[in-house]
């Protein structure tokens, strides 16, 4: 089985290692600086140079981006199941969720910042808004999807609505709800790091957002890319995390996950 699956990503490492090495052989080439386009060695050493600066970082925004995503998906659901069992509810409510979402968080920033203070509580909560809305859509569509015969079959002997959501919608739901996850939970990432632009601490408890405010102000490029990279890693991390919980959950039996 490894050998297996390295074969089938031997694509994929060599087109990583090709870019990897025509970068660092044209930049050396060229002779660009490394304040305008360092090459990956480059990279390399600001990581190693800045290695606890840039772990505290990745974990401050990681904590942020877990705090976030996990509230959201608690509203986000709870919210969906409760819109689901009234229409009247549902289309009173649910355009003015579309409304707050079309809102720019940049522009909804400053306002939190103001009510929780600056700092993890306003970066949470920005986190938040922004992973919040696909969970609930997802979730809400999910619900309303049921099979009607199912539905039906349920009215027949006289189940309750509580008895219909938990034991039929909200199990028919969960591909729905697993793609939604899927969504917010690497905005989540983004949501933590923007938040860390306008909302964020420094010093030891900087996350990445800081980190990359800091080093773009200061030109050192190389720990700037070190940073994006290191974001884009741990939002990569965190969508595995939530596709081996849909395979998890749906694996046994949804066809967007078995293994034909």
């Amino acid at each position: 089985m490894p050998i297996q699956l390295f074969i089938k990503i031997i694509p994929q490492i060599s087109v990583l290692v090709l870019f990897i090495g025509g970068w660092e052989g044209l930049v050396r080439v060229v002779g660009t600086p490394a304040y305008i386009l360092p090459k990956p060695s480059d990279i390399i050493m600001a990581s190693a140079e800045n290695w606890s600066n840039l772990v505290s970082a990745v974990t401050t925004s990681m904590t942020s981006a877990v705090i976030g995503f996990l509230v959201s998906v608690v509203l986000g659901i709870g919210i969906a199941i409760l819109l689901s069992l009234s229409k009247l509810v549902e289309k009173s409510v649910y355009p003015y969720v579309i409304i707050l979402q079309t809102i720019p968080i940049v522009a909804v920033a400053p306002i939190i910042v103001i009510w929780f203070g600056a700092g993890l509580n306003a970066i949470i909560i920005i986190s938040f808004l922004i992973s919040f809305f696909p969970i609930l859509s997802n979730t809400l569509i999910g619900l309303n999807s049921t099979d009607q015969n199912s539905k039906d079959l349920f009215y027949l002997y006289n189940a309750s609505k509580w008895q219909t959501i938990w034991k039929l919608r909200l199990p028919a739901a969960l591909p729905y709800i697993m793609a939604g996850l899927k969504i917010s939970c690497t905005m989540a990432v983004i949501g933590a790091i923007v938040g860390e632009y306008i909302a964020g601490i420094g010093g030891g408890d900087g996350g990445l957002g800081y980190s990359i405010t800091v080093a773009a102000s200061r030109l050192q490029t190389p720990y700037l890319f070190a940073c994006g990279l290191a974001a884009a890693v741990l939002g990569i991390v965190f969508f595995l995390l939530i596709n081996a919980l849909s395979k998890a959950t749906l694996g046994s039996w949804h066809d967007s996950e078995i293994k034909h």
